[in-house]
């Protein structure tokens, strides 16, 4: 009998180009570009095997499911267990089994947690059945699809990559499809100036950015010329990166910051706008909004050894700092990375 399988998979910090990589948008831009960070807060698919019951068990839910077999547990209908019967159909297993999932980013964080989840829960079953993993981009691929049906909302690509990946991830999306870099953390700031802050209001991504969609198809201006701002900042990102200009990048997310408020006043709320004041006078250099915003996670971009006490005077006012940390490349990367 095969053994237990365990996989994890990081969830991500979007740093730049998030929205438009939302497809068709990107087209509508002549192409686009996002990056992304890999961080240590996962999510979690462990099976094990049965003699034929198929047992599903979700630690976020507290719940757990039994059935005498898969034809069984497909015929649910418990809409709380739909993204797990979703992947069954998709996976078609050919024995029973007990799957639990678990996931540590907070519930509506904009962390990219249910795309991590799918990520994790797919690489489970391809080991368990002894099937082969596909390669990164038809992994994606197949999780955006699948994640689509779930949510009847379009969804972005991006979110998949550093659950596959690890890093930092450069995700290139033009006519001819999706291209990938992966750089390792080495040189870089990220492990001393990031510090990732949770809210405590949940959001709804899919929402936000299929508003954003509708009005880019209808070719509203003020949308377009937001968009525009977006994908400027994301190629400055890039270059900045590239060249090791790491001074660059605070002023970079707060002009991401202010053209994604100016894309819709749903990525905003009054406890970003709260956590951005007090984040500020405590000497961070800029807040980037995690995910569509409108509540979740931001990332708060602090001088060398100003991360604690920022992360003091957030816990003061009230919001839960997270103990989150890059991840490096989960495969050799293909870039020579940060070096200087």
């Amino acid at each position: 009998m095969t053994s237990i399988i365990r996989v994890s998979s990081p969830t991500r910090v979007d740093l730049a180009g998030g929205t438009l990589d939302l497809w068709p948008l990107y087209n509508f831009l002549g192409g686009a570009q996002t990056l992304n960070l890999a961080i240590d807060i996962r999510t979690h698919a462990e099976i094990l095997p049965t003699s034929g019951e198929v047992i599903l068990e979700s630690a976020d839910l507290g719940e757990t499911k039994h059935y005498p077999n898969v034809a069984a547990a497909l015929a649910d209908t418990d809409p709380k267990f739909l993204l797990l019967r979703v992947v069954l159909r998709e996976i078609a297993p050919d024995r029973g089994f007990h799957l639990k999932t678990k996931s540590e980013s907070p519930v509506g964080g904009g962390l990219g947690g249910s795309s991590s989840l799918m990520v994790s829960m797919l690489k489970a079953f391809c080991l368990f059945l002894e099937r082969p993993l596909p390669e990164p981009h038809a992994l994606a691929h197949w999780a955006h699809n699948v994640e689509a049906e779930i949510l009847n909302t379009p969804t972005g690509t991006q979110d998949y990559y550093p659950a596959i990946s690890g890093g930092v991830n450069l995700l290139t999306f033009d006519t001819k499809g999706i291209r990938q870099e992966v750089f390792p953390l080495t040189g870089s700031p990220f492990e001393s100036k990031f510090l990732l802050v949770y809210t405590g209001r949940s959001h709804h991504s899919g929402l936000n950015n299929f508003e954003v969609l509708k009005a880019a198809v209808a070719k509203d201006p003020k949308v377009m010329e937001a968009l525009r701002n977006l994908k400027t900042v994301s190629t400055e990102m890039v270059a900045a990166l590239r060249d090791r200009k790491w001074d660059l990048l605070a002023g970079l997310f707060r002009r991401e910051y202010e053209a994604r408020v100016r894309l819709s006043p749903a990525f905003t709320c009054p406890e970003i706008e709260e956590l951005d004041r007090v984040s500020r006078a405590a000497g961070a250099e800029a807040l980037k909004i995690c995910g569509a915003g409108g509540g979740g996670c931001v990332m708060l971009w602090c001088p060398e050894g100003r991360r604690e006490t920022i992360a003091e005077a957030c816990e003061k006012a009230g919001f839960k700092t997270l103990n989150a940390r890059p991840v490096q490349p989960l495969s050799p990367p293909s870039a020579s990375g940060f070096v200087s």
